[in-house]
């Protein structure tokens, strides 16, 4: 009865059980080389990181290419996509931001509604906020 509680007051309310990447994620390593690491060469070692390919969105965006970083990101969401299914997901429920090898993907997923929403998209950006919301509440305020 507990869990049904706790995903009662999180807002799970189909008991879906939450997805984890494992602990030992590629995430983990390449946040810590994105501190001192150039995030292109970073991504050349480390491609299947989605943390890396949201970090090249925001850059972009920066660098005012739009375009460039709709396509970091939905590059880093595929990636995420791949690890989550490699570790059960199964298209739905929870993937909390809570769990440091989960942020990479979220990241980039929230960088495909920024950027989709900045080139016209809104119906993808509305799809990505619906996903976030789904996947941890908590990241949408």
């Amino acid at each position: 009865m507990a869990d049904r509680t706790d995903n009662l007051t999180s807002g799970n309310l189909l008991g879906i059980p939450e997805t984890l990447l494992p602990d030992d994620f590629v995430d983990v390593q390449v946040t810590e080389e994105l501190t001192d690491g150039e995030p292109r060469d970073i991504a050349a070692r480390h491609p299947e990181s989605p943390m890396v390919w949201a970090t090249l969105a925001q850059d972009a965006l920066t660098d005012g290419d739009e375009v460039a970083a709709y396509a970091y990101a939905r590059t880093g969401y595929h990636r995420g996509l791949d690890a989550l299914r490699q570790a059960g997901w199964r298209g739905q429920g929870p993937i909390p931001a809570s769990h440091a090898p989960n942020r990479g993907f979220l990241r980039a997923l929230a960088m495909l509604g920024e950027t989709s929403r900045r080139l016209g998209d809104d119906a993808e950006a509305d799809r990505v906020t619906a996903f976030l919301r789904e996947a941890d509440p908590s990241l949408l305020g």
